[in-house]
């Protein structure tokens, strides 16, 4: 089915952007940084949730673990459940349930609810992820697809760097209801530019659920996938316990970590971009580049990051190439699928939200037995995998 839209048709050549749809692939980036802001808000606000609603912390951290659970169920059979709807009906209507989701989070009676209202997040955060890529491609030319997506997912970097710290800092100065509230007001904003800027987007290939498993046969696509769960699960897996490790291993004192953690966030907005200018290039080169470099700083930060210059060094590295794998991973998705970006995009959001969960357990396993350095040491071993994954994918 071909594209109802007044935007230009997609073309292989240099076409220039139009100003629409710059300003459509920025609303997404938006929506991006509005959804993943909330899905991490209660990290900084457990213990006045914990206390307001006579829950524990660890109860409350489920905030944080039921919304990954279903986004990561959500993304891959949302595309099958959805059909022939218009793709751009199902994500103002993703936002519009982001919206309702966190109204229900500030006026939350008690814990049941607001973990019910998590609940709907998470169908919020799938959906949108396993959409938004696919959405931008038919946004841009075709060169100028990589630069698209790294700004969509652009916007999940500068949520952990801005998004995240401001919405504490608001929980801090007045209430953890009002932090909820303003992420919403962020989404009717978000809303009402979608709602102006984005074409009738209905969909080229309507995803049937057997197209997940195709999907997964391809052999560039699955490498594509298992390259994400081994950088995520190994990123994760270690910078879970960032914190006792720049005290431990590099010495800071515990006040530092929150500008060592801003610095990191910088560094991954640097690396987001400078990967989707190297993705636009040569795809398997970028992914491989970021394995490796990534395997390489926390292979050695046990060594050379025992001290605060040199943890400061590994730490800022460590975010350039972790900034670079959301955008290196998703290029490849959608150059090795580019008839079916929607069913392979799901698979890889799922997988995505999966490797967070488990390789922070893995990490909690390893860190619960070992030294911290052995955190290390997984991420290492996980993420050093991903370029043999990456080097052996060839199409029959």
């Amino acid at each position: 089915m071909s594209v109802t839209t007044s935007l230009p048709p997609l073309s292989k050549g240099g076409d220039r952007v139009p100003l629409r749809s710059r300003l459509a692939v920025v609303a997404m980036a938006v929506g991006t940084f509005a959804l993943v802001t909330v899905e991490s808000l209660p990290v900084g606000l457990l213990a006045p949730i914990g206390k307001d609603l006579d829950v524990s912390q660890g109860t409350a951290g489920l905030m944080v673990t039921v919304p990954g659970l279903v986004a990561s169920v959500t993304a891959p059979l949302l595309p099958v459940a959805i059909r022939r709807a218009d793709r751009r009906a199902v994500l103002l209507g993703l936002i519009v349930l982001m919206v309702a989701a966190n109204a229900l989070s500030a006026l939350a009676p008690d814990f049941a609810v607001l973990l019910a209202s998590r609940f709907l997040i998470g169908i919020s955060i799938g959906g949108f992820w396993a959409l938004a890529a696919g959405l931008a491609v038919r946004l841009v030319p075709e060169r100028h697809v990589p630069r698209a997506v790294s700004i969509v997912f652009g916007g999940a970097t500068a949520a952990n760097v801005l998004g995240v710290p401001a919405g504490t800092l608001i929980g801090a100065l007045a209430h953890w209801r009002v932090a909820f509230a303003a992420v919403g007001a962020l989404g009717v904003l978000v809303l009402a530019a979608l709602l102006r800027l984005l074409p009738s987007l209905p969909p080229e290939r309507p995803v049937r659920l057997r197209t997940l498993p195709e999907q997964f046969r391809d052999p560039v696509v699955r490498a594509g996938i298992v390259a994400t769960f081994l950088l995520v699960s190994g990123h994760y897996a270690a910078f879970t316990y960032v914190s006792p490790i720049l005290r431990d291993i590099s010495g800071f004192d515990a006040g530092m970590t929150g500008p060592l953690l801003l610095g990191f966030g910088v560094a991954g907005i640097v690396g987001n971009f400078l990967a989707g200018a190297a993705a636009q290039r040569n795809v398997r080169a970028t992914v491989i580049t970021i394995a490796a470099v990534l395997a390489l700083v926390l292979a050695v930060f046990p060594l050379a990051g025992r001290t605060p210059v040199g943890g400061a060094i590994l730490l800022t590295l460590w975010g350039l190439a972790f900034g670079g794998v959301p955008v290196g991973v998703q290029t490849w998705i959608l150059t090795s699928a580019p008839t079916s970006a929607e069913a392979a995009t799901a698979l890889n959001t799922a997988m995505f939200n999966l490797a967070i969960a488990l390789g922070a357990l893995a990490g909690g396993v390893v860190a619960d037995h070992l030294a911290l350095s052995g955190v290390l040491a997984l991420g290492a071993a996980l993420t050093s995998v991903t370029s043999l994954a990456v080097r052996s994918a060839r199409r029959a």
